[in-house]
């Protein structure tokens, strides 16, 4: 593996939840594989299960890390081509990645969508340039479109928490919140699934479909209730407007998930990203109730940054 950004960056899924799974099982078992090689972390966004579980994961791979809170603790940086710097901006982003190129073996980023610019935002414009001028693998611990790190945690804890012999019906859906949030996990969860052997369903409101460069043909009902019928799994993620782009249409009726809404569903397993706003997106009874597997699958985060940091390694080790 000689990058991460999205799915297809996984020659194997399946084996690569394998693996991850192993990994679980005991986390220290390659403690030697990272000696000498150094992972910068660069964060251009606030973070806690993304910074502390790729902290672990590299640390459990012997790897030393680097942690940059790129946003506070940096210069400002500049992202045009071409700009000329005689503004608030001090540092051309090219240039940092070139002096990252220098200390790091692996450069992993998190950027937020800015949530202005549709072009920017479905054009990767700050990932983009992390793999333009990077000479390193580069992995995504977030980006504009995609949150892949998450998606494959997804993946291992739908996994590990599905043991009946029929293809689990999964349903993706959306979450009132109190302001325009990206579609990064959408869209990633989305184009994850369909490489799992799941049904999946997305319930969202009218004026709220995701790209259709992630959901492809996967069914999208506006109807939370009839969604969530016989449902196996239920991931809770809000995310406005993509057509009319960070806009939030005025939605009618209430899509906060209830144990009465879960009543309607096949015994459900209730999943978030966090961080989530209780009694926004979900209610407590439901976020503290037995069928809640969130906590398990932000656990699940550590192991899949080192399975995917363990590849890159085997890449960078052959070399």
């Amino acid at each position: 593996m000689k990058k991460f950004t999205s799915v297809s960056d996984v020659e194997n899924l399946q084996e690569i939840i394998k693996k991850a799974l192993q990994i679980k099982a005991d986390p220290l078992t390659e403690t030697e594989k990272g000696k000498g090689k150094t992972i910068g972390l660069v964060f251009l966004n606030s973070s806690l299960r993304t910074r502390l579980s790729s902290q672990i994961a590299a640390q459990n791979l012997g790897l030393n890390v680097l942690t940059l809170n790129a946003a506070q603790e940096a210069w400002n940086l500049e992202f045009a081509d071409g700009a000329v710097m005689n503004g608030d901006t001090v540092e051309h982003i090219k240039d940092a990645i070139e002096v990252l190129n220098q200390y790091c073996d692996i450069i992993a980023v998190r950027c937020f969508a800015g949530m202005k610019s549709k072009e920017d935002d479905v054009n990767e414009s700050i990932l983009s340039q992390f793999e333009k001028h990077a000479k390193v693998p580069v992995v995504s611990l977030e980006s504009a479109t995609r949150h892949p790190l998450q998606s494959l945690a997804d993946c291992i804890t739908i996994t590990e928490n599905w043991k009946k012999d029929h293809k689990p019906k999964v349903v993706l859906t959306w979450a009132p919140h109190i302001k325009p949030i990206a579609h990064a996990v959408g869209n990633s969860f989305a184009e994850w699934m369909q490489e799992m052997d799941v049904e999946l369903v997305i319930a969202n409101p009218e004026g709220y479909d995701l790209d259709k460069k992630f959901t492809k043909d996967v069914k999208v009902i506006h109807d939370q209730d009839e969604a969530l019928k016989d449902a196996d799994f239920i991931y809770v993620k809000n995310w406005s407007s993509f057509d009319d782009y960070a806009a939030m249409p005025e939605v009618k009726g209430d899509w906060m998930l209830t144990n009465e809404k879960l009543a309607h569903t096949n015994e459900a397993k209730v999943m978030h990203c966090l961080p989530v706003r209780r009694n926004v997106e979900l209610s407590d009874e439901v976020m503290d109730g037995d069928h809640s597997i969130i906590y398990k699958q932000a656990k699940n985060r550590i192991f899949s940054a080192q399975a995917i940091f363990s590849e890159i390694l085997d890449e960078l080790n052959a070399g």
